[in-house]
């Protein structure tokens, strides 16, 4: 009989945040709000925009394979050699290239408990072993659980900083201390997909960029997060030209759309609108925490651009509640968090209306 194999049987599909459109069709809403996949609230860059709409009659054209202006760019912003960068459809892209390249059985790979639902899906996806490590009670990365879960078939370790969906963050001190044990023969894939939201808030964080030669390590960032371009789906990496070497065997041709790259070349050069996203994340950051103490509620301190919070009833009924009010948060009860929400940071209205309709389902209950 045609079947699926068993490692693609064990893959619960990624479950992605509602859509406004969707959450207002079924609801039969005018107003819906959306603070529940961590997309910056600002919307992207002037600059990116009016660089898609000077490029628009462009569209019937093939993009550039190699995304040559981009990669240029990048090169001298971060200072590295151009054929050590990649490109993706978004950083999962690079992830799941990853995970294809260098991922099959009897191998595995090494991640948190409460990480980037990407990581067990790829992994399995390869048919390895997923060696998953548990989170801390403060909700932080174990650095040297990892490092202890690493055996001799252990091929990648999947490492966010920040770590989504918890927020919190390791310090530069931290992870130096991290890759003085750290094999030689194992791929470090360092996820900085809020890299830009924990240097705003002035944390110690390591720009993994300037380790990529120290240890055999990816990073990867995005600029679906604080570029605001998570619809155009775009992200990049950086490694030794030998791993990024590996990953382009693999890569289809034309991964990244033109328009992707047109804007994210346009939004990487717009310091102001950056400054002023992480400025608004900054401000409603405070807001909401102070919500949060005065209604008495748990929340993790955070170093990106969303909040894990927890209530005093079952996530997923809270949930529920707060999408009929037209507020789209995420439930955490896919990573066993049955009591807990995670929120995006919003603009200052969007934080506002959260919390006029959080308060108004506290009191329900």
């Amino acid at each position: 009989m045609f079947s699926l194999p068993e490692n693609i049987k064990q893959i619960k599909p990624y479950d992605p945040g509602k859509p406004i459109e969707e959450v207002a069709r079924e609801l039969g809403l005018k107003r819906v709000i959306k603070l529940a996949s961590n997309e910056n609230p600002l919307g992207p860059s002037p600059k990116a925009i009016k660089a898609i709409l000077d490029d628009i009659y462009n569209i019937h054209r093939y993009p550039d394979g190699k995304c040559f202006y981009l990669r240029k760019k990048l090169s001298q912003k971060f200072n590295v050699n151009e054929d050590e960068i990649i490109f993706g459809l978004g950083s999962n892209e690079i992830l799941d290239l990853v995970a294809r390249a260098y991922l099959r059985p009897p191998y595995n790979a090494v991640f948190s408990e409460l990480s980037f639902a990407i990581y067990p899906i790829v992994t399995k996806l390869s048919g390895a072993e997923a060696k998953i490590v548990p989170i801390k009670k403060d909700f932080s990365i174990d650095l040297e659980g990892h490092l202890k879960a690493i055996d001799q078939n252990t091929k990648v370790v999947f490492l966010a900083n920040p770590n989504n969906p918890t927020g919190t963050a390791f310090s530069k001190d931290e992870f130096e201390e991290f890759l003085k044990d750290f094999p030689e023969d194992v791929l470090l894939v360092l996820d900085e997909a809020y890299y830009e939201y924990a240097v705003g808030a002035n944390f110690d964080i390591e720009n993994g960029i300037e380790y990529i030669h120290k240890k055999n390590i990816l990073v990867t960032r995005t600029f679906s997060k604080i570029y605001g371009l998570a619809g155009l789906r775009i992200g990049y990496g950086f490694a030794k030209k030998e791993i990024i070497s590996d990953l382009n065997r693999i890569r289809q041709p034309f991964n990244v759309p033109r328009t992707a790259q047109v804007a994210a070349l346009a939004a990487i050069d717009d310091i102001e609108h950056l400054n002023l996203s992480i400025a608004v994340n900054e401000e409603g950051k405070r807001y909401l925490y102070n919500e949060f103490e005065n209604l008495g509620l748990k929340y993790v301190p955070t170093y990106t651009n969303f909040i894990l919070f927890k209530v005093p009833m079952k996530a997923k009924d809270a949930f529920q509640k707060l999408l009929r009010k037209g507020v789209i948060v995420r439930d955490m009860t896919s990573y066993g968090l049955e009591n807990y929400l995670r929120v995006t940071i919003g603009t200052m209205e969007e934080n506002e209306i959260f919390i006029k309709a959080l308060k108004e389902i506290l009191n329900e209950s």
